[in-house]
């Protein structure tokens, strides 16, 4: 039976692109995952190149200000776009658009938190 080498379960929304917590290399796959989720100035400060858990927490910060912003374009879209004279079927889409981009992005922040518990966990370890 082959052991686990970290005691954190790996979550249903652990990303695919990150590796199992405590198999080899995994926390550069997160450093990678995390980069792809911020702007690219943030990605390449050296702080949090040498902290991957200080990334993970700005992603975090990232990806709930992408959720308002989706939620806030899908909030006001019936009443904004018919202005920007745009057929109903566009809109509709749009509004559908909108509303898979929550829970995508749901989806990501779930993810998120999960690679941050890994990586505080993992800082824990001596």
């Amino acid at each position: 039976m082959i052991m686990p080498l970290t005691s954190t379960r790996i979550s249903p929304d652990w990303p695919c692109q990150v590796k199992t917590p405590g198999s080899y290399d995994w926390e550069r796959s997160a450093a990678k995952w995390l980069r792809e989720l911020v702007p690219a100035r943030y990605a390449g400060y050296p702080v949090f190149i040498r902290h991957p858990v200080l990334l993970a927490r700005h992603a975090q910060i990232q990806v709930q200000q992408e959720i308002r912003v989706a939620r806030t374009a899908l909030q006001t879209a019936r009443a904004d776009l018919p202005g920007l004279g745009l057929h109903e079927g566009v809109i509709e889409h749009t509004i559908k658009l909108y509303a898979a981009e929550v829970m995508h992005l749901q989806h990501i922040a779930r993810s998120v938190r999960a690679v941050t518990q890994a990586l505080m966990e993992a800082n824990r370890q001596p």
